[in-house]
């Protein structure tokens, strides 16, 4: 499983632990908007870091999802030619394995949530009415956070 938005993520790292200014010459406007002080010294602002967990959090919800899957095909595979009755020990730490995943796909999304109702405030985003934030917020990310990035030097 990749993540494409790995690349600005460790960028946004290395920026928030070196304490260097972020080259807004490598941000679309909009997130040197959202991400730069107004002073124009490349300074991040608070939002900054909440995109970093925000980024972490998507991260990990699209693993929990991955992991979930391979789960549930894994112990599809092996229920179909399992024999009636008492299930075996393989079985069983399949499903154990299913439940594993699917509680760390839930707290993946309820941390999701959180690290995006943090950016949008913070980043002062508009969300629509009768959308889902974590719906919305993926597809943002999607749009404005580049993918496969490195950074100008």
């Amino acid at each position: 499983m990749s993540f494409p938005q790995a690349g600005f993520l460790n960028y946004l790292e290395l920026i928030s632990e070196s304490n260097q200014p972020i080259a807004s010459a490598s941000l679309s406007p909009l997130l040197a908007r959202i991400l730069l002080t107004s002073g124009g010294t490349g300074e991040p602002t608070k939002a900054t870091g909440n995109l970093i967990h925000l980024l972490k959090a998507q991260k990990a919800t699209l693993q929990a999802a991955f992991d979930t899957a391979l789960a549930a095909d894994e112990l599809r595979r092996y229920q179909k030619y399992a024999k009636p009755g008492q299930p075996s020990p393989h079985i069983v730490q399949l499903r154990q394995k299913q439940a594993a995943a699917r509680q760390a796909s839930s707290q993946s999304k309820q941390a999701l949530i959180k690290a995006a109702a943090a950016f949008v405030r913070d980043a002062g985003i508009e969300v629509p009415e009768r959308v889902a934030l974590e719906l919305y917020i993926t597809r943002w990310i999607d749009i404005n956070v580049p993918k496969g990035f490195a950074p100008a030097t």
